[in-house]
């Protein structure tokens, strides 16, 4: 007898679900290549229209704002908008921003130009959070982890080879990485008209509200979760941990090694090496030994450590040693992205994963304004000099308070399920 026509459905369902998930890894990976491409250079083409490395850090905590100040308005726009029609079309606009930021990036000929670029770029881009949702759309509750996981598997394979082209380019044309970052863009884009399917089914669909789209708004709902309690307060620290991190990492190896675009691109392909190992391959085995919330406190104690490690380095072969040793740091993001999902419901993934990306938005902008003014104070010293790990002191400091609030969390949760009837 031929199947019924429900069990089709749900056959077919299930079908997409799993060669959805190669198209939207495949996006992800062309997409953090094309970002990694652009880290490494970036500080240089600020330091081109500087006169010295305390201007250039100043002026890079400026670029960095402005990319970080327009994305933390846009992404839950973006998020909300990707839940009302659909996920795919909010990611070719993604695409699109991304692709004009990196082509009128490289043809700036003045700061304030560069500033107005990342603007445009950083109100144009919500493709972690969309992805995100799109992940969530197609994957059962209890293998989100796994799923997030393999995601960010492919972000962190970017940023292996993203950076690494970006030194070997950046060495020959300071401008050349942004021009193929560019192109990889449209190729993203090209991909995801013609072979990326749609994730989100319209019944799953609800109208838009400008209302609870705004950035306010998207954070005061994420914090009313279920069971969110202070995982808000740790995805903060977390975050902004991580964006003084990126404000700070190719400077600070500059200033304190004398790195160049090189240099740093092998550093940050030693960071995707990393993520795409523990997140691609170890993950999903640790997974089954280890529940999400335990793994996200291991995770946090070992980037604490490792932040304040990085700081007081005082050889360039230290800092890759302290990457390989942080494994479990890789897997904190997952966890939590996991954690925070579970606690919404299947019709507002997106408004979720958006006010997510809303809250990181809004700690990328808060990073530069304090990882560049301390990474100010500290560019003078002569290089080696261990204070010039300020920067990442203070994110120890954060990862630390990160790591508290979480086992509070977590041992409050556990009474109350205990005390439950």
């Amino acid at each position: 007898m031929p199947p019924s026509n429900s069990r089709f459905k749900l056959f077919t369902a299930r079908a997409n679900r799993t060669s959805a998930m190669p198209f939207i890894m495949l996006t992800a990976l062309i997409d953090m290549l094309s970002i990694g491409l652009i880290i490494p250079v970036l500080p240089a083409l600020v330091g081109s229209f500087t006169g010295s490395q305390t201007d250039q850090a100043f002026w890079y905590g400026v670029v960095a704002f402005a990319f970080g100040f327009a994305n933390f308005f846009s992404s839950p726009i973006l998020g909300a908008l990707s839940d009302r029609y659909g996920r795919r079309p909010v990611l070719m606009i993604g695409f699109c921003g991304l692709a004009i930021n990196f082509f009128a990036t490289a043809l700036a000929t003045s700061l304030w130009v560069l500033i107005a670029v990342r603007v445009v770029g950083g109100a144009m881009q919500a493709n972690l959070a969309v992805a995100n949702a799109y992940v969530a759309d197609i994957t059962p509750a209890e293998e989100r982890a796994k799923r997030f996981g393999m995601l960010g598997a492919m972000f962190g394979v970017g940023f292996i080879l993203g950076p690494v082209m970006g030194g070997l380019l950046g060495a020959i044309n300071l401008h050349l990485p942004f021009y193929v970052a560019g192109s990889l863009a449209l190729l993203n884009l090209a991909y995801g008209y013609f072979v990326l399917p749609e994730s989100l089914p319209m019944d799953r669909r609800h109208p838009f509200d400008w209302r609870a789209a705004n950035p306010i708004s998207s954070l005061r709902g994420l914090a009313q979760l279920k069971s969110s309690g202070r995982l808000i307060a740790v995805v903060a620290c977390t975050g902004l941990a991580q964006f003084i991190l990126y404000t700070c990492w190719v400077l600070y190896t500059t200033f304190k090694f004398g790195w160049g675009p090189l240099e740093n691109g092998w550093s940050l392909a030693a960071v995707g090496i990393v993520s795409a190992v523990v997140q691609g391959l170890l993950l999903g085995k640790i997974l089954k030994r280890v529940s999400p919330r335990r793994l996200a406190v291991l995770g946090l104690l070992s980037s604490a450590i490792a932040y304040a490690l990085w700081g007081a380095a005082t050889q360039s072969w230290m800092m890759f040693a302290i990457i390989f040793v942080n494994l479990l740091g890789a897997t904190v993001a997952a966890a939590m992205q996991s954690i925070i999902s579970s606690a919404a419901d299947a019709q507002s993934q997106g408004k979720t994963l958006g006010a997510v990306s809303g809250l990181n938005s809004l700690m990328a902008v808060i990073a530069p304004a304090i990882g560049a003014p301390l990474l100010t104070l500290v560019s003078h010293l002569p290089k080696g000099d261990w204070r010039i790990g300020a920067p990442f002191y203070f994110c120890a400091l954060l990862q630390t308070a990160a790591l508290a609030l979480a086992v509070a969390h977590f041992r409050r949760e556990r009474t109350t399920k205990t005390a439950a009837p």
